[in-house]
């Protein structure tokens, strides 16, 4: 990431509201689908809301962002929430894949409003047997086309080897839940962390 992409991250989480811990998009009216206890990955993970929510729903998280003052804020959030020993914060560019220690494997790996086709293998790597995908990009259905947004289909078409539970594509979004197999193709588990 180029720093004035940082810095403009930096500027625009600095701005921000006030933040509360929340599910994830496309999982909520969901949250039956989440394990109640066991491990997760919140990438591009903002300010923490999803982070804490996930952290206060029983789940110890690995988010990673790019941003300090994301990181910053989200680490405030958890402290103010409870969950401070449950979410381990790492600043990470995501251009050059996600952190070597968040190799997993993940019950939950989560990425919200952030797209980056290179890494779909990655977060699908990252679950164990049965974990959960839950994936919200912007998206060209129902919007202009344009670099950041996912052509129709591209999340089902990437996540192909997995079994989709919920998949919706309108207004300028895009989202997945989806479940690795526990057994049969794509079901071997990623190393330990």
């Amino acid at each position: 990431m180029a720093t004035r992409d940082r810095e403009r991250w930096d500027e625009r989480h600095a701005a921000a509201g006030e933040t509360v811990p929340a599910p994830p998009d496309a999982l909520r009216g969901r949250e039956d689908l989440l394990p109640a206890a066991g491990c997760a990955l919140d990438v591009a993970c903002g300010r923490g809301a999803v982070s804490v929510w996930l952290a206060g729903r029983g789940l110890h998280v690995d988010a990673v962002d790019a941003s300090a003052v994301a990181i910053a804020h989200g680490s405030t959030l958890a402290g103010r929430n409870g969950a401070a020993e449950r979410v381990r914060w790492w600043r990470h560019d995501l251009d050059a894949g996600l952190p070597a220690a968040c190799a997993g494997p993940y019950d939950v790996v989560v990425c919200q409003r952030f797209r980056d086709p290179a890494l779909y293998a990655q977060l699908a790597d990252r679950l164990r047997p049965g974990g959960l995908l839950v994936v919200t990009v912007l998206s060209e259905v129902g919007a202009r086309p344009g670099p950041w947004r996912a052509a129709a289909g591209e999340l089902a078409s990437a996540f192909a080897a997995l079994e989709v539970l919920v998949q919706a594509e309108g207004d300028g979004e895009a989202s997945l839940v989806a479940r690795r197999p526990v057994s049969g193709p794509g079901s071997a588990p990623a190393a330990r962390r």
